[in-house]
Parts: C-alpha cells; sequence; structure tokens
C-alpha cells in the first residue's frame, strides 16, 4: 500500500486478522487501513470479542475508539455506536467489549503504537 498516493479499501471485503493477545489469551480481531511511514500513526479496524477487556495499560501514544457496533466498555464508562472516546498518552486504561456482544472500533493513534500492561498487585 503506497502512503503517498490515493488509495481506498472496501472494509466489507477485507477479511479480519487474528491477533493473538498472550496477556489476554485471546485473539483480538484487525484490519489494518493505514500507518504513517514517519510518525508511526496508524488507523484501523479493531474488534474485540463479547466480554473481552484489555486490562490494565497504558501507550506511548495518544489514541482513539470511534465506536461502530457494540458497546465499548471503559474505565471510564460504556459507550454506544457513534461515540468517539479519546485516551491520551500514559493514561492507565480498561477497554473492550462488554459480555453482551461483540464491539468494532475504528481505532486512530497519532504516533507509533505500542502497549504496556500495569502490574496491578
Amino acid at each position: 500500500m503506497r502512503h503517498d498516493e490515493f488509495y481506498a479499501i472496501d472494509t466489507a471485503t477485507t477479511s479480519w486478522e487474528e491477533r493473538f493477545n498472550e496477556k489476554l489469551g485471546r485473539a483480538i480481531l484487525r484490519k489494518d487501513l493505514y500507518t504513517d511511514p514517519e510518525t508511526g500513526a496508524e488507523i484501523r479496524m479493531v474488534r474485540y470479542p463479547a466480554g473481552l477487556v484489555n486490562p490494565a495499560h497504558t501507550h506511548p501514544c495518544g489514541h482513539g475508539l470511534y465506536v461502530l457496533e457494540g458497546e465499548l466498555v471503559t474505565h471510564r464508562g460504556t459507550f454506544g455506536p457513534g461515540s468517539f472516546v479519546w485516551f491520551p498518552e500514559g493514561e492507565v486504561m480498561e477497554h473492550g467489549a462488554g459480555p453482551s456482544g461483540d464491539v468494532t472500533v475504528l481505532f486512530v493513534t497519532n504516533k507509533r503504537f505500542r502497549i504496556d500492561y500495569v502490574d496491578t498487585h
């Protein structure tokens, strides 16, 4: 995928990529849409299976989640379709899907992404 030319992705026909998360013991699904080669900023679709909430963690980037389907459960509340939530860089957070169904979000970072789990013991 070229980053200096126009392109379009039909996300309805693009397959979900399973990304196994060792910490969770389960996979989170994603569709990579764009990564800026200079800043590392990313745009992707992410689907958390029902009941999967990513426990306390931080990121060295800010990131936003636009809820497309389902309910996004976070440490700051639950948000439905059409909601956009922004987590600032370094905030300790939890987010994922409630027990009643999967949640699909558009995930956007402002620079290179990494996840660092917080030991809560």
